[in-house]
This record gives C-alpha cells, structure tokens and sequence, in this order.
C-alpha cells in the first residue's frame, strides 16, 4: 500500500510538522487520516504525534488551546486549521478500557508507537515515502514533500 499523492489535508498541515522539526523535535501524521488517505476515503481531521512536549509545543506556536494536556494533546491553531498535537507517550493501565490510569510523555518514537493498537493508531505518516517496520512489526508510511 503506497500513497502516489500528498493528499491536500496533510499539504496544509505539512507547516505544522516543519515548526516542530525546526525546534528540533520530531512530528509526524498519525491516526485516522493516515488510514483515511491509504483508503482513499475523506479525511475529516489530521492529528499529529511529536516528540515536543506540550509545553514545548505551545512555545512553538502563538494560538493553542489546551485540550488533553494531562495526556499530552495540545490543539494547534495554524494556517486556518486546528490541528492536534500529541506529545509520544507512554501509558499504564486502562481503567475504563478507554483511558489510561497515567501517562508518561518520552522523547521515542518507538516507546510511543508500542502503546498503540496494530489499527489505525500504529499508522504515521512521516516525511520521504519509505516503508519501516519497528521491532512490533508496526507499519510506518511516509509522504514526500
């Protein structure tokens, strides 16, 4: 499965991913939009994974809004669009099979993706059209700028 195009909701949300990278931290599409675009079906909301934590990714950008700041999501206010920003997380246990009992925020990639179900959420979309496999088997797709 390979994107042939940037589908214009990631275009738009691609200045996002460079503020955070200038910053020095790492970000990429992940979710729903990831598996919407493989689909080829609408894709209603782009959501963000980084390495920044949410203070750090509120002194990125002017207009944020603090929406799940306990479990690392800041809402990003940018080139017209809100975008979620979701700092790579560690969690514990589930309490109501919905929400984790506590987070740890962490700088891995990979720490963050072991969290994540084999569904929609192990999909991220980074940056130069290349297919990597972590070491859960965890399938990562990249777009081209």
């Amino acid at each position: 499965m390979r994107l042939s195009y940037l589908p214009s909701e990631f275009q738009k949300a691609l200045p996002i991913l460079e503020k955070i990278k200038v910053a020095g931290f790492e970000a990429y599409f992940v979710g729903g939009s990831v598996r919407d675009a493989l689909l080829n079906r609408p894709i209603h909301d782009v959501d963000i994974a980084s390495s920044s934590y949410p203070e750090e990714t509120k002194q990125i950008f002017e207009r944020t809004v603090d929406i799940g700041i306990e479990h690392g999501t800041v809402l990003v206010l940018e080139n017209g669009g809100e975008y979620e920003v979701t700092t790579f997380r560690t969690e514990d246990v589930y309490v109501d099979y919905r929400r984790p009992s506590s987070v740890s925020f962490v700088r891995s990639l990979e720490e963050d993706l072991k969290r994540r179900d084999f569904t929609v959420n192990a999909l991220l979309l980074m940056k130069m059209l290349r297919l990597l496999i972590s070491s859960m088997v965890l399938l990562i797709w990249t777009t081209v700028s």
